[in-house]
This record gives structure tokens, sequence and C-alpha cells, in this order.
């Protein structure tokens, strides 16, 4: 179609991986009589390349038959894990490198920012190196020239902007590379993890000129792990999984479905066996769950439903205080909030229980985190252990929202009681007060 800026079809990359296979153990005259042959066939065969019998190869598919097409003006988004294919796909957009099999069609210049410093050169200065980038996109020095006082500006690196950028530390070489990449006149940006590098600010600062890009008519696409940014900025979102595109469409549909496959539910878990059980010589976890306050580990929770946070544990060590820090995240990795049981410390080594009841009508619907540490004494850590549980809150009954059925913003829903009162019967102006007298 007249409006597709990018085409991608059946897009494969693939890259040979090599191997040092373990060589099992010999004995020292085995090793030296195998040296004296391999000697001796390099000198009756010295032209012969040798491999050695211990490097094994394989194939590996950084993507596999991809294919998609971006019309102008698009926002989209790419998620994914890590090594999911990702950063290989941008590159080959940005002609980095070249595709295995299949074939990539682009209408209009691109501007890419892949990672820090991509197509900067080190020994130029700041100044020198806008230009340099600019001269690879195409544009002319007058373009560049044009730009170039909002490129310095929005980097804000014009104290250092005649320094050689290989004195830059990461966050001013990225506010340069972004502000160059984005400010410049091309028809498509590329950007990969642009979020990474910079504070608050300035990564407000970079969602706003990609919004502004789009705005303008220009196609941007947006490799990232920060879910919320690409639900707020992209309009569409594609995600790969070991190369293959698996979903696509409405960002907020993608990322629910790339977070439930990403991250399986597990709302309990049990170590029969001490020894095997995470902690340390002081403390052992035994089990974990997150269950509704009158229901098993197995059974829903939804938006309403009071939960408990359980945990069984050994304490080998009497008349030492432990305490266990909780901290609970939403899908999106923000910390919602953080709950620490300060128990008495217990007269003799022993099985123990703590639990903590989170009310209803507090967590919005998603999939939630939870991490633990356990500080003995209060400082010695005991365990610290990311992604302990992991459960999901559904929503309620539709009856509960009232007429409104869309999704429902924010990180907490709670259950807040709202009254109406009459203050007057029927419907009559406010009395107007008038300075040194009434009306």
């Amino acid at each position: 179609m007249a409006d597709t800026i990018i085409k991608v079809e059946n897009l494969s990359k693939k890259y040979l991986l090599h191997h040092q296979q373990t060589e099992r153990y010999t004995a020292l005259r085995e090793v030296m009589s195998r040296g004296v042959k391999n000697l001796g066939k390099k000198l009756l065969s010295p032209l012969t390349s040798h491999v050695s019998p211990f490097t094994a190869s394989e194939d590996f598919f950084a993507l596999r038959d991809v294919s998609f097409e971006i019309k102008q003006g698009d926002k989209v988004g790419i998620i994914g894990r890590n090594g999911a294919g990702k950063t290989t796909l941008l590159k080959i957009l940005s002609r980095v490198t070249e595709p295995t099999n299949g074939r990539v069609e682009i209408t209009g210049r691109v501007a890419s920012l892949l990672e820090v410093g991509t197509g900067f050169h080190p020994e130029l200065t700041g100044r020198e190196n806008i230009f340099l980038n600019g001269a690879v996109l195409g544009m002319t020095r007058n373009e560049i020239n044009r730009r170039f006082d909002e490129i310095v500006d929005f980097s804000e690196c014009g104290r250092f902007l005649d320094m050689p950028v290989k004195h830059y530390s990461s966050g001013m070489y990225m506010r340069l590379a972004f502000a160059v990449a984005a400010h410049l006149q091309t028809e498509i940006l590329l950007v990969d993890e642009v979020l990474g590098v910079g504070d608050a600010a300035f990564q407000k600062k970079c969602l706003g000129k990609m919004g502004d890009a789009a705005h303008l008519g220009r196609t941007v696409v947006f490799v990232s792990h920060n879910l919320l940014a690409v639900e707020s900025l992209c309009k569409r979102a594609i995600c790969l999984h070991q190369g293959k595109v698996v979903t696509e469409g409405p960002p907020g549909q993608v990322t629910s479905q790339y977070l439930q496959n990403c991250i399986p539910v597990s709302t309990e878990v049990i170590y029969e066996d001490i020894s095997k059980a995470p902690g340390n010589e002081m403390f052992r976890l035994r089990r974990a769950c997150v269950r509704p306050l009158n229901g098993s580990p197995s059974d829903p929770i939804t938006v309403r439903t009071p939960f408990v946070v359980e945990f069984e544990y050994w304490q080998s060590i009497p008349h030492v205080s432990l305490d266990l820090n909780v901290d609970v995240y939403n899908e999106h990795g923000i910390h919602l909030f953080n709950t620490v049981s300060y128990g008495e410390p217990p007269a003799t080594a022993d099985f123990l229980r703590s639990w903590s009841v989170i009310p209803g009508d507090f967590l919005n619907s998603g999939t939630h985190r939870i991490e633990l540490g356990v500080y003995l004494g209060g400082s010695t850590v005991a365990l610290h252990a990311e992604d302990l549980l992991v459960f999901d809150i559904h929503d309620a009954p539709s009856g509960f929202r009232g007429p409104y059925l869309g999704s429902w913003p924010g990180a907490v829903r709670p259950g807040l009681q709202w009254r109406t009162e009459r203050i007057r019967a029927g419907f009559a102006p406010a009395t107007t007060i008038k300075e040194g007298g009434r009306t």
C-alpha cells in the first residue's frame, strides 16, 4: 500500500555459535603423545587449516521468519525478553547488519539510536559529531545548521560541546545522540532502550520528543523493557519471543499477554528438604504462599478479596529477632508498598509461621510480584528472594463497577466510601454578600 513505510517479509538472521567442549581428564603421557602427533600433522600439512577436535558449532537464529508492516506516522513498540531479537531487528532496519533470509523495504530516511554513542567518533568533539552524524543520515550542512541550536539545547551538553566525546559520561553520550537522531529531518526514527540511561527528567523529555515526532508524521519504532512507556507512547505493539513474532496489536493487550507468558503465576512454593531450602545456617524457608483470607493458594483473588501473604520457616538460633521484609510490585515493575514483620525473638530454635493480611479494595487488577528479604538481628541478611511469589488479581464482578466497562487506571484501586447529602430542597441561586451590607 502507498502509506506503508516499512515492510518486513520472512526476515531471518542466523549466527554461527562456537562452543569449546569440555575435555575428559587425561594422563600427562597422553597429553604429550597427542601434542607430538598434532605437531607432526602440522609439519606434514603446513598449508592445511586445523580445527580443534574440541570445538563444536551450531546455528542460532536471532530472528526467524519475521513479517510485519508499519505505516507512515505509526508509533510501534517492540517488546520481549532479553535475547528475543529486538535489537537485531533494529540493526537490520538501520542497515547496520544484513539479514540471512527475507527482505526489508523502507521508504524514507532513517535515524536510529541503537545504543549509547552509535555513529559517534570518540576522538571528535560533540560539535563535530553532530555534523558527522547528520551527514551520515543524508542531511546537508544547511539543514544541520538550522537544527543545531535545538539539538544543543535539548542535549544540555552546551558546556562540553567542544570536548571529545570519549570524555563524555554515558548520560551525556545518550543525551547528545538522542538529540541528533530526534531533531534531524528523517521520516523514520528507530530507538532502542533510550530510557536505559539518563535521569527521570531526561527520560520524560525523550518520550515527549518521540511523541512530537509522531504527531509531525514521522514513524517511530521504539524498543523498550519499560512497558508503561510503550503503552503511553505507542498505538501498536509487537512482541518477539525467541526470534519470532508471537503477538501484535494494541499495546495494553500485547503487554498483558507478554507478562502472562514471561512471568508464570506461582502462588505457592514449598521446600521439603531443609538442606536445599533457601537461606543459610541461621534461617531456612520452608513454604511461602499467597491465598484468599478464607481460601487456598489455588483459589482466585479479585480486587475485592482480602488475601494473606504467609511464610513458614526454620529459625535455628534463639534469642535473635527475625524480620520479614516484603515488597510488592505490579506487572509494570512499580513498587507498590513495603511491609515488615517485627517479631519477638524466639526463646528456642523453632519452626515458625508468619503472615499478614492485605485488605480487599486496595490493589488494582493485574499480575503482582512479591520480593522477600529476611534479616536477623536487624542487620544480617539471611535471605533475599526476588519474584518469590507471582499472583494475579482479577477484576471484580461488573455490577460493582456500575456502567463503566473500560480498564481501571492506577496502581491501586481503593474502595473508598462516598456520601451525598441534601443541603436544601429545590434549586436556588447562592446568596451574594456585598461588603458593607446584604442583598
